[in-house]
């Protein structure tokens, strides 16, 4: 593969009864309960693709993949007056023969990020391999995020037909997710900015719209 690699509001349920000459007064206030609460705090703020996973290889080949990549489209947008996106964060992969002999590894920062539903996208330019040629690449991943144990979670990216030292590849794009995971686990949270690319999400969705 790698070739040459969420005032929790208590419902404080007011309830004073008081009962004067025969007159049940009450009064209660209400508000969220806790869980609802709960959930608004943890309700993800940005796009995110987290996590790490070994693929599964059925000759025993050691392959894996970690993501800490947060935000959403180029921070440096090729486009010239295009809006500057949020993408930061790091990458690592990994490929070794099943006896650990042979192999490589690359590590880099993420330049572009790309959510939809349960799946990103994101591109990051390698700064650290021991594979000739690829310090300085840009490489691609494409992450489906099947939610659970990980076990349904898929991996593609750009050098699948092609090889890294070797490719030009542009930001946020990548291979369909094919890899299947065999230990480990990938979140993808994703949360469209108000306006990510000149576009607001009502926007973006008012060709759907009857």
């Amino acid at each position: 593969m790698l070739r040459s690699t969420t005032l929790r509001t208590s419902v404080v349920g007011i309830a004073a009864l008081a009962v004067i000459g025969g007159l049940a007064v009450s009064a209660s206030a209400s508000a969220p309960s806790a869980p609802v609460a709960d959930e608004a705090r943890k309700a993800p703020k940005e796009s995110s693709l987290t996590g790490s996973a070994k693929m599964f290889r059925a000759d025993g080949q050691q392959v894996r993949f970690a993501f800490d990549a947060h935000g959403f489209a180029p921070a440096e947008p090729d486009e010239p007056g295009a809006p500057a996106g949020t993408s930061r964060g790091t990458f690592r992969l990994s490929h070794y023969t099943a006896d650990g002999t042979q192999g490589a590894y690359a590590e880099g920062r993420i330049d572009c990020l790309l959510t939809g539903g349960p799946v990103a996208t994101a591109t990051g330019v390698i700064t650290g391999s021991d594979l000739p040629g690829a310090i300085g690449k840009r490489v691609g991943f494409t992450v489906y995020d099947g939610k659970g144990d990980g076990k349904k979670d898929r991996v593609g990216y750009s050098w699948a037909v092609g090889s890294i030292p070797t490719m030009d590849v542009p930001k946020c794009l990548s291979a369909a997710p094919y890899e299947t995971v065999e230990s480990g686990d990938f979140k993808v949270e994703h949360v469209l900015p108000p306006n990510p690319s000149g576009n607001s999400e009502k926007a973006a969705n008012a060709g759907t719209e009857e």
